[in-house]
């Protein structure tokens, strides 16, 4: 980082930065893990010779903190894919279902929201559709921070509701559907080829929640992948030129991931498995009626405090997954 030509690649730079950041929490976090062991253990020791309740109710509570941040450093422990580090694309696409489906999306957007704000990730929000009258048709969102795609990577699939649905006047029970797609932001050191002869760009006026300039220019682009008819949009920024930059990114990010999946089909094809990679199959059930519930389908693990996951708590899930993934891979 001293060397007199090291900004001269500034997004090079920050990228070197962001992995060494990494390293360094990594090893922060195993030294504050290790310090407080030994102070515990000390504290422990004194216990042993001279009861006292005070020094025992700050041992208690000293030890569910430590407990904590174990079990948070194993799971960072466990994001050792290429990509985990980097920063997530995430889209929510609603099913088939009118206004049900798009409010259902609308709430699994605030759920993402809230997470990524718990772990003091930032959000952008590249592109938003909204719904017909209530929710989303579709949105995609930059999340920024340390292993937010490790993280994240864990919400890919179809995510199903069932509830009463507050849009119809019978009261009855309805069932939604909503795909996540989630890929990871990919720096320059990966190259995806694009001929420029198989997009297919359009600008237009942007529509969703994005300030003023909203619907005054046609700053808004959508690009098409012919070939694989893989669409991408961007209305995050006022000016066309950084529009269409960000939604060249995501571009990239898509079709790097088609090709992966694509080598794992052939991998798991010639090794006689059956099974299902993308974004098609149905990974997690939400329940608020008959009884609360939310449950992977993946990894079984379960809960009833339903409220507490449209809050945002998902590290249980994503916990879950990683380590169900651990197990598989082994």
């Amino acid at each position: 980082m001293t060397a007199p030509d090291f900004w001269d690649d500034s997004e090079k730079a920050q990228n070197l930065i962001n992995r060494n950041n990494a390293i360094k929490e990594t090893y922060d976090q195993f030294q504050e893990i290790a310090n407080e062991t030994e102070e515990l253990t000390v504290m422990w020791e004194m216990q042993q010779e001279e009861f006292d309740a005070e020094l025992q109710t700050e041992l208690e509570e000293r030890l569910r903190d430590l407990q904590e941040k174990v079990a948070s450093f194993e799971l960072s422990l466990l994001l050792d894919d290429p990509y985990d580090k980097n920063n997530a694309i995430v889209e929510l696409h609603p099913g088939a279902g009118g206004t049900e489906s798009q409010d259902w999306g609308s709430l699994l957007l605030r759920m993402y929201t809230r997470w990524a704000e718990q772990h003091g990730f930032s959000v952008e929000t590249i592109d938003y559709q909204s719904g017909d009258e209530a929710g989303i048709k579709s949105v995609t969102l930059m999340i920024k921070g340390i292993n937010a795609y490790g993280y994240l990577k864990s919400e890919k699939g179809v995510h199903r509701l069932v509830r009463i649905s507050p849009f119809d006047s019978a009261n009855r029970r309805h069932t939604s559907f909503c795909s996540v797609e989630v890929m990871p932001e990919l720096d320059e050191n990966i190259e995806v080829e694009i001929n420029p002869d198989d997009l297919k760009v359009d600008v237009y006026r942007a529509s969703g929640a994005g300030g003023q300039h909203i619907n005054k220019t046609s700053s808004a682009v959508r690009i098409t992948h012919l070939p694989t008819g893989t669409v991408v949009a961007s209305q995050a920024q006022r000016s066309q030129f950084h529009n269409r930059e960000t939604a060249m990114q995501t571009l990239k990010a898509k079709l790097y991931q088609l090709e992966i999946e694509k080598k794992e089909r052939e991998a798991a094809a010639l090794r006689g498995e059956q099974k299902e990679i993308g974004w098609g199959s149905q990974i997690r059930s939400y329940v608020f009626h008959p009884y609360t519930m939310v449950k992977d389908h993946r990894t079984d693990y379960e809960t009833g405090n339903v409220q507490a996951v449209m809050d945002g708590e998902l590290d249980p899930f994503i916990d879950a997954y990683l380590k169900w993934r651990l197990a598989q891979d082994a």
